[in-house]
C-alpha cells in the first residue's frame, strides 16, 4: 500500500511540476496576445473611421478561428493533450 501510495505521489508531482512551467508560458503568450488584440483592434478602427469596427474585426476573425478549429482540429487536439499526459503517467 505503501509503495502505490508513493508512486502516486511521485506520478503527481512529476505531472504538476511539469505543469507550472508551461502555464507561467501560457500567461506570458495570452498577455502578448490581449496587447496585440487590443492594439490592432484600435489601430484597425482608425483605419475603418469608427473604433469599435476595428473590435468587430478582431472578434470575428477569432469567431471563424474557433469554429474553424473545432471542425477540423477538434480530434487532433484531444490525441494531442490526451498523449501529452499519457506519456507523464507513464514516465
Amino acid at each position: 500500500y505503501e509503495l502505490v501510495r508513493l508512486k502516486a505521489l511521485d506520478k503527481t508531482t512529476d505531472i504538476v511540476s511539469s505543469l507550472v512551467p508551461h502555464s507561467v508560458v501560457i500567461i506570458l503568450i495570452a498577455s502578448f496576445m490581449l496587447f496585440l488584440n487590443l492594439g490592432l483592434a484600435l489601430w484597425l478602427g482608425e483605419l475603418f473611421g469608427k473604433m469599435f469596427y476595428g473590435f468587430f474585426v478582431v472578434a470575428g476573425f477569432y469567431f471563424l478561428a474557433g469554429i474553424f478549429i473545432h471542425l477540423f482540429m477538434n480530434k487532433w487536439l484531444k490525441r494531442v493533450v490526451g498523449n501529452y499526459f499519457i506519456k507523464h503517467l507513464l514516465k
